[in-house]
């Protein structure tokens, strides 16, 4: 896993494969240790994310609330179908942006 500013206000977590009961904490918590105090979107490459579990959604919920509270936003940047479907099945959708372009 891979993270940078991308600008003042954006952070970018790249080279991810998973995100499972495994690694989901210890990824939480490495993201908000480095997150910048004026960060305000977080953004996922998901284009490499192979498998997501329920341990990796609460993770991605958690650091939500996080950007939330900072009035931001958890951005998934390019999802597989099977990442998008179970965002779907499970109305996170909904909760983060996802752009598939």
């Amino acid at each position: 896993m891979n993270m940078q500013n991308k600008d003042a206000q954006t952070f970018a977590v790249t080279g991810l494969e998973e995100l499972v009961a495994t690694n989901a904490a210890e990824v939480r918590d490495e993201i908000r240790a480095a997150l910048p105090p004026a960060c305000t979107c977080l953004e996922f490459d998901f284009s490499t994310v192979t498998f997501l579990d329920s341990s990796g959604l609460g993770a991605l919920i958690s650091l939500q609330k996080t950007l939330r509270s900072r009035s931001g936003t958890v951005r998934l940047l390019k999802p597989s179908p099977d990442v998008r479907q179970l965002l779907e099945l499970t109305q996170l959708h909904c909760v983060f942006e996802i752009v598939n372009g």
